[in-house]
């Protein structure tokens, strides 16, 4: 249980973090980006750009969960939907001013996606049940 709930924590503060990181990097590197933000008023790449680091950080929140609580395999489920949640509100408020696909995409791949990153974590050995481990540790 104690791993399960520093496994949310670990992936939230991943997703918080590497998000904003990578927001920042839009704004160097997306010439206009920082002057469109405060009026969502994106270009189509700048909306992929958002899209792919939205799932590049889901990717990467849900890999941290696993590596930190690797046999719990609800809690990628628990951070995505905690994340999911917290985003409906501010896309409702600003669903007027963005494509819909645009908020579709970023709101429906975001649960999955977490869930997707913590499966990959595991299959690669990422992240490791303690008695895979052990099983590991038997078998060599």
């Amino acid at each position: 249980m104690k791993r399960s709930i520093a496994g949310f924590f670990g992936g939230l503060l991943a997703w918080i973090l590497i998000v904003s990181l990578l927001d920042r990097a839009l704004r160097v590197l997306i010439d206009g980006y920082q002057a469109a933000e405060p009026q969502l008023s994106f270009t189509l790449p700048m909306m992929a750009a958002r899209l792919t680091i939205a799932a590049v950080t889901s990717l990467l929140a849900g890999a941290i969960v696993a590596a930190i609580a690797p046999s719990s395999s609800r809690t990628p489920w628990v951070l995505g939907l905690i994340v999911l949640a917290a985003f409906v509100p501010e896309h409702i408020y600003v669903w007027h001013r963005l494509p819909a696909w645009y908020h579709l995409t970023f709101l429906l791949t975001l649960v999955p996606l977490v869930v997707i990153g913590a499966r990959l974590a595991r299959a690669t050995g990422v992240a490791r049940s303690p008695a895979a481990e052990q099983d590991a540790m038997a078998s060599r």
